[in-house]
């Protein structure tokens, strides 16, 4: 992998930067957490400007409306936008980083021509029906039933854990169309439409406040056979793709993100004195190590998903492992630089701190990825 930047790649960043200095400061303000609908509307606006200037799905395909970028383009643009202060996808979240590019991989022509053009304008916004109560880290166990009827599935049950539910316009579904077979054949990838009759959603309230998750109730819904993507039952195959995109990319802002945080941390603790403490600068110097190393293999994974098609391996178990637990230490390295009562009074540390303890839980556990790493890419042999 050659880490050097091309005459090309820098023209790229400079026109970038020179693009989001024009652009952010003529942004509207942040809505407020709670402000779903808000939120939807600032986020889709965001994306409506990437679109209009040529960076909405940088790094997706032509034939998927991307523009088909490098693997180095895109990390160029993920460190100058993070750089910049840029918005985040948001509730475009789903859509973009999982469903969309599940779409780009396994769905047909006219499935990609009617869901990617809205994805990538920022007009749909999508959520994912994956866990279920009794099927969160053991997914293949869900029961979330599908009967095909004529030329529509009829689906009941229910998802928990559903991501932007209460302003997505599609979700990416998980069903069991086959009850007899075993758990991992069964399972078929529809688009349901949010509209249709028999959908209840009701928001859940995390830790933080925020009710960005949702319970979804599903009451003889009718989703269209054409919404269907991959063969019925063969779902489970779909949905690696889905996670691998989930576990590989999804989280790569978020490592330039990290890194900056690590600095603003170290020059915090320069001028309030708790730099003068050994324990700490070793603890910030490891994480500098760790976060550049994962900064490395993020710049292989993007690397290696071009190579192979665009769908993300098994590096995505890796680095979703190293990062989730990189990221709960820096928050926690952040406590000790800012001191409890400064934590108490800056609300964005809080909500950071806080959401830090969710990602050895989201996008499968840490127990789960420590498996499939041991199987899949050590070669160990299955526990019992």
């Amino acid at each position: 992998m050659d880490l050097t930047y091309t005459d090309e790649e820098q023209e790229f960043r400079a026109r970038l930067r020179e693009w989001l200095a024009k652009e952010l400061p003529a942004l509207p303000p942040r809505p407020s957490p709670d402000d779903w609908p808000g939120r939807r509307a600032y986020d889709a606006g965001w994306q409506r400007r990437l679109y209009e200037a040529g960076y909405a799905g940088l790094h997706w395909p032509l034939d998927a409306g991307g523009r088909g970028a490098t693997p180095t383009q895109h990390l160029i643009f993920l460190e100058e936008t993070e750089r910049a202060g840029a918005p985040y996808v948001g509730a475009n979240f789903v859509g973009l980083l999982h469903a969309g590019p599940t779409i780009a991989a396994e769905g047909t022509a006219a499935q990609r021509a009617r869901w990617l053009p809205p994805v990538l304008r920022g007009d749909e916004m999508w959520c994912q029906g994956f866990s279920e109560p009794d099927a969160g880290s053991d997914l293949a166990s869900l029961r979330t039933r599908a009967v095909r009827d004529g030329d529509d599935y009829v689906v009941s049950g229910s998802k928990i854990w559903t991501s932007h539910a209460e302003v997505a316009d599609w979700c990416e579904l998980l069903v069991r169309t086959d009850p007899g077979a075993p758990k991992h054949r069964g399972i078929t990838w529809l688009a349901m439409p949010m509209d249709a009759p028999g959908i209840t959603v009701r928001p859940l309230r995390t830790l933080a406040g925020s009710a960005e998750f949702a319970e979804v109730f599903l009451d003889e819904v009718r989703v269209p056979v054409e919404n269907r993507v991959g063969a019925e039952n063969d779902g489970w195959r779909v949905t690696m793709v889905t996670l691998s995109f989930e576990r590989g990319t999804a989280f790569v802002g978020e490592v330039v993100a990290c890194r900056r945080t690590l600095a603003l941390l170290a020059r915090a603790a320069k001028e309030n004195g708790r730099w003068d403490d050994p324990v700490l600068r070793r603890t910030l110097g490891r994480l500098h190590g760790e976060l550049g190393a994962l900064w490395r293999l993020t710049q292989w994974n993007v690397s290696e998903s071009q190579r192979s098609g665009g769908v993300p391996g098994t590096g995505g178990s890796v680095f979703k492992l190293a990062y989730s637990h990189a990221r709960q230490e820096l928050y926690d390295a952040a406590a000790q630089v800012l001191g409890a009562g400064s934590l108490a009074l800056d609300e964005e540390w809080v909500l950071d701190r806080l959401s830090s303890l969710s990602y050895t839980i989201a996008a499968g556990t840490s127990q789960i990825q420590r498996n499939i790493v041991a199987e899949r890419v050590l070669g160990l042999p299955k526990g019992r």
